[in-house]
């Protein structure tokens, strides 16, 4: 396992984007299943000491992926990705949304549009994300919630889950 594969995130106020790089130790199709089957993303989707808990996803276009962060006491806040294109292994796009239990969107939180891309690199693969909000505000809010960090720590769960798996391929 290389130490190298750190979590690229820039901010283009122009664009109203954020743009998320990382390369992982696992080749694209074991890394595109980890980004794209709800029981693996349950192992690693949340920054610790949360938990991704999946209560339904339909991963095609016009499908969506509903979910909760659990938090250490049982707290949740729920949701979803309604998923536009998919492009297997190589991309997908969404949009991303806070929402109640039953997908319900709150329209009071900012919502994301993601490209996510998926290349084979060398031994492992790199992904890109291009996450685009409607306004400057709502990306400086989702920054003040914790994205980097959270999605950082989350990644190092994804590094975790996809050593393991290569120690039982």
């Amino acid at each position: 396992m290389s130490n190298n594969n750190e979590t690229v995130i820039t901010k283009d106020d122009a664009k109203k984007q954020i743009k998320v790089i990382r390369h992982f130790d696992g080749p694209l199709e074991q890394v595109w299943k980890a980004w794209t089957d709800s029981k693996l993303l349950d192992l690693w989707w949340a920054p610790r000491p949360w938990k991704a808990q999946t209560k339904s996803m339909d991963f095609r276009p016009g499908g969506y992926w509903l979910y909760a962060m659990v938090g250490p006491e049982g707290e949740k806040h729920w949701a979803r990705m309604d998923y536009e294109t998919v492009s297997a292994p190589k991309n997908y796009v969404g949009q991303d949304s806070f929402c109640d239990e039953n997908g319900v969107k709150n329209q009071d939180l900012p919502g994301m549009h993601w490209n996510a891309q998926f290349t084979a690199s060398g031994e492992g693969t790199k992904v890109e994300v291009t996450i685009t909000f409607t306004s400057n505000e709502q990306m400086e809010k989702i920054v003040e919630m914790g994205f980097k960090e959270g999605f950082t720590m989350a990644h190092g769960n994804l590094d975790e889950l996809l050593e393991k798996q290569a120690v039982t391929r």
